[in-house]
C-alpha cells in the first residue's frame, strides 16, 4: 500500500471542481444508505438478524459519516472544519460497533434466533453492487482534492460493500444449511472492522490535509517528510 502524496498549489478552479463532485457523491450515499438503513432495519427486526440489523446500522453510520463530509463542504474553507469531520467519523464508526456487538451476543446466548431473509439477501446483492463504484469515484475524488474527511468517508462506503458481501454469506448460510450462528458471528465481523475504522479514521486527521494544514508543511515545527509515519500516516486514511 502507498500514502497519497500532498497536492500542493491546486488550481482554484480544479478545486472548486473536485469540491463540487465532493457533495454530489455524499449526496448519493446519504439518499441510498437512508433507503438502505430502512429496509435492513425492518427486515432485520422481522427475521431476527444480528447481521441484517447491525448491516442496517452501518447504514445509519455512513448517513452520519456523509453529513459530516457535507457539513464540512458547505463551509467557505472545508479545509478548517477537516479534523473536526474526521473526529465525528471515527465516534460513529465506534457507535456501530458498540450497538451491533451487543445485538449479536444477545442472538449468540439465545435471545433471538435469526430466520431466512430474502429480502436481506436482496440487498446484501444490490449494496455489493453499488457500493464499490460510490467509494472509488469520493476516494479518487478526495485524494486529488487532498481531504482527509473525504477519503476517510470513501473507506466507510467501501467497508459497507465489504460488509454487504459477509452479510450475504451470513444470511445464506442461515437460509441454507440453518446455521442460525452464522447471523451473529457475521455481525460480529462487522463490529470488529468498525472499531479498526473507527481507530484509524481517528489517527489519520492529518495525512491527506493540504499542505497548509499538515503538521509537516513547510516552516511547520518538527515536521517531517509527507507520507511518513511520523506524521500519523502510518496507517490512516491516506493508504489505499
Amino acid at each position: 500500500m502507498t500514502t497519497l502524496p500532498v497536492r500542493a498549489g491546486l488550481p482554484a478552479a480544479r478545486r472548486t471542481v473536485l469540491e463540487r463532485r465532493v457533495r454530489l457523491v455524499v449526496a448519493a450515499t446519504i439518499t441510498w444508505n437512508v433507503v438502505e438503513a430502512v429496509v435492513a432495519l425492518s427486515a432485520g427486526r422481522a427475521a431476527s438478524s444480528s447481521a441484517l440489523v447491525g448491516f442496517g446500522l452501518d447504514s445509519v453510520v455512513e448517513v452520519l459519516s456523509a453529513a459530516a463530509v457535507a457539513w464540512q463542504f458547505a463551509a467557505p474553507d472545508p479545509r478548517r472544519r477537516e479534523r473536526t469531520a474526521m473526529r465525528l467519523i471515527a465516534v460513529s464508526f465506534w457507535g456501530l460497533a458498540v450497538l451491533v456487538t451487543v445485538d449479536a451476543l444477545r442472538s449468540l446466548l439465545g435471545a433471538a434466533e435469526p430466520h431466512p431473509s430474502p429480502v436481506g439477501i436482496a440487498l446484501a446483492a444490490l449494496s455489493l453492487a453499488v457500493m464499490p463504484f460510490l467509494s472509488w469515484f469520493e476516494r479518487r475524488t478526495g485524494r486529488e482534492l487532498g481531504s482527509a474527511s473525504a477519503v476517510a468517508d470513501s473507506r466507510q462506503t467501501l467497508l459497507c460493500a465489504w460488509l454487504s458481501a459477509v452479510l450475504l454469506v451470513g444470511l445464506l448460510l442461515t437460509a441454507g444449511p440453518g446455521w442460525t450462528w452464522a447471523d451473529p458471528v457475521a455481525a460480529l465481523v462487522i463490529a470488529a472492522v468498525a472499531v479498526r475504522e473507527g481507530v484509524e479514521a481517528w489517527r489519520g486527521d492529518a495525512c491527506c490535509a493540504p499542505a497548509g494544514l499538515r503538521r509537516d508543511a513547510p516552516g511547520a515545527a518538527g515536521g517531517s517528510a509527507p507520507g511518513t509515519a511520523a506524521d500519523g500516516c502510518a496507517d490512516g486514511c491516506c493508504r489505499t
